[in-house]
Formats: structure tokens, C-alpha cells, sequence
């Protein structure tokens, strides 16, 4: 893929964050997404490759834009596969809260898997912990490994955990390990890419999340050295059914980093609110400020981009 497609998808993600971050606080999550939504699909428009989105917003009866099938760009070649989330943390922007994204992440054809709408159970971490996971290990054996990966205590080490009750057994299990603990409502892809960056504070992800989500933190991880694996959780047996279509053959099979995300991969995002790893859209009169990070897997190039905005020279994408 060519490496300048990495810089062109940000204009995409930045798009997409400016028309959520409008809606910020609003108390309306359906709202903010569909901005989004709009403002990314436009943007793909114009950007010179012929992509198949391969994680969207769902199948095409469910979603009038960015379904999955749905082919985007403004030419014929490079062909590639696309995985987005126009705004992850739909209820973070709703209520104003933290680590809400624009997020997207191409590969080669075939480079993504083509997870279906259900749970995933994660495990996560940076590049100094690569290789220090097992998901099929007690959350205390992680812990412990990758206390010995990173050079420090367990008692050292930040956890960061969707907050729902389905996690219950894990929260108490790192806590009596030792662990530290952060606590989310929403937006696990933030969380997974944090703990790869070094001072955020956050070491490792765990527990069970969206399938789809996960191909995104994947892509990122792979892009800058991180580790990460998942197991399918189907909830009833209409998502099984759904994904032996899809070619989900071993419901048990745990998914390395290289399963979900298989191809160079190129990843962009732009923060929406502020978060972990990147400050949230800030408006000023005529214009706005904001912040994308932009990686390569190929080149482990990230880029760290802050971008003002003018609103009377911006194309609107119509």
C-alpha cells in the first residue's frame, strides 16, 4: 500500500470527529454517531483508493452508510480493506466524558478478519510486553508475566477494564493480585492503544468488549509493536449461525495480533473528546483544533498530528 494513503485517511478520521464533537454533552448518542458517521463517508469519497469495508456499521439492511460490503474511495486501484468506527464511545461524546475516537484502519485485501458483530474477550498490551500474554492463563499469570516483561511489581502495573458487570470476577481476581485499576464506561480501543504508549499510565487491557473493536485495536497495536489476543464470545445462536457465514469455523480458536490484523496495515485516529493518547477537538471562532495519530505497520512510523482547522477555506465533502 502506498505509505501517503496513511495521510490521507486522517482527513477522513478528522472529518468525523469534527461533526461528533459538536454534539459533545448533548445527551444524544444516536445523534453524535450518525455526524459521524455522515462526515466519514463523505470523506472517503475523496480519497484515491477503491475500499470494501470490512468492519463498519453493520449489514446493509442496518446501516445506510459504511456497511459491511460497502465499497468507498475515488479510484480503481490500490484495492484495499477498510475496518472503521466513526465515532468509538458514542455514549462518551453523549455525556462529555473521556477517550472517545474516530477511527480507521486499512489493509491489503483479505488483511483484516472479518469478525462478526459480537463479544470479544481481549488481553492487550505495548511493545516492551510482547509475547507476555496468554489468554487461555489466569488474569494473575498475565499479570505476573507481564510484570516480568515490563520490569516491575504487579502491584506496579494499571489494568484497565471496561466497567460492566460481567467483569466482576475479574476486577476482584487483579485485585487481589495487586493490580492497579482503571475502570471505563465505554471505548476499549482508547484503552488497548494506551497501553502501548508510554506515560499514559495504562500497562494492559483485559476483558470482553466488541469483536469488531478489536480488529481495530489490533491494527493499531500491530502498527507500533504491541501484543494482543482474543476469543470469540457469542452471545445467543443467531451470532453463531452469523458468523459461520462469515467463515467462523473454530468458536473456540483464540486470535493472536496476526489473525485479526494479517496484511500491512495502516491506522489513523482522531480524538473526539480528550483521552489517554489523544486531546479531544477544541473549537475556537471561525475554526477548530485537533489531534490524530497516524501509524504504519510496515515502517512502525507514528505520527502524531495537530491540525487547525479554518472552517470558511475547509471543503465540505459534498
Amino acid at each position: 500500500m502506498e505509505r501517503n494513503l496513511a495521510l490521507e485517511v486522517v482527513r477522513v478520521t478528522e472529518a468525523a470527529a469534527l461533526a461528533a464533537a459538536r454534539l459533545m454533552g448533548r445527551g444524544d448518542n444516536v445523534a453524535a454517531d450518525q455526524a459521524a458517521v455522515t462526515a466519514m463517508r463523505k470523506a472517503l469519497n475523496y480519497v484515491q483508493f477503491k475500499g470494501r469495508v470490512v468492519i463498519g456499521e453493520g449489514e446493509r439492511d442496518e446501516a445506510p452508510m459504511l456497511y459491511i460490503g460497502e465499497e468507498v474511495g475515488a479510484a480503481e486501484v490500490p484495492r484495499v480493506d477498510i475496518a472503521v468506527d466513526p465515532l468509538e464511545g458514542t455514549s462518551i461524546v453523549a455525556s462529555g466524558g473521556n477517550n472517545a475516537l474516530a477511527v480507521i484502519a486499512i489493509a491489503e485485501e483479505g488483511g483484516f478478519l472479518h469478525a462478526p458483530d459480537t463479544y470479544m474477550d481481549k488481553i492487550a498490551v505495548g511493545p516492551r510486553a510482547h509475547g507476555a500474554i496468554d489468554i487461555t492463563a489466569s488474569p494473575t499469570d498475565n499479570l505476573r508475566s507481564v510484570a516480568k516483561a515490563l520490569k516491575v511489581y504487579v502491584e506496579d502495573l494499571c489494568v484497565i477494564i471496561l466497567d460492566r458487570p460481567r467483569h466482576q470476577e475479574l476486577i476482584r481476581e487483579c485485585r487481589e493480585a495487586g493490580a492497579r485499576i482503571k475502570l471505563i464506561g465505554d471505548g476499549d480501543v482508547a484503552g488497548a492503544i494506551a497501553t502501548a504508549k508510554e506515560g499514559s499510565g495504562v500497562d494492559i487491557l483485559m476483558g470482553i468488549g466488541g469483536a469488531p473493536e478489536g480488529v481495530l485495536a489490533a491494527a493499531a497495536l500491530k502498527c507500533i509493536g504491541g501484543d494482543m489476543q482474543g476469543v470469540l464470545k457469542f452471545r445467543n445462536k443467531e451470532e453463531i449461525e452469523r458468523a459461520k457465514t462469515m467463515g467462523v469455523t473454530d468458536l473456540d480458536r483464540v486470535y493472536t495480533i496476526e489473525d485479526l490484523a494479517s496484511s500491512d496495515v495502516m491506522f489513523a485516529a482522531t480524538g473526539v473528546t480528550f483521552g489517554d493518547y489523544l486531546q479531544g477537538v477544541r473549537f475556537f471562532s471561525g475554526g477548530a483544533l485537533t489531534q490524530s495519530v497516524v501509524m504504519r505497520s510496515k515502517s512502525r512510523t507514528v505520527r502524531i498530528i495537530d491540525t487547525t482547522h479554518y472552517f470558511e477555506f475547509k471543503p465540505k465533502y459534498e
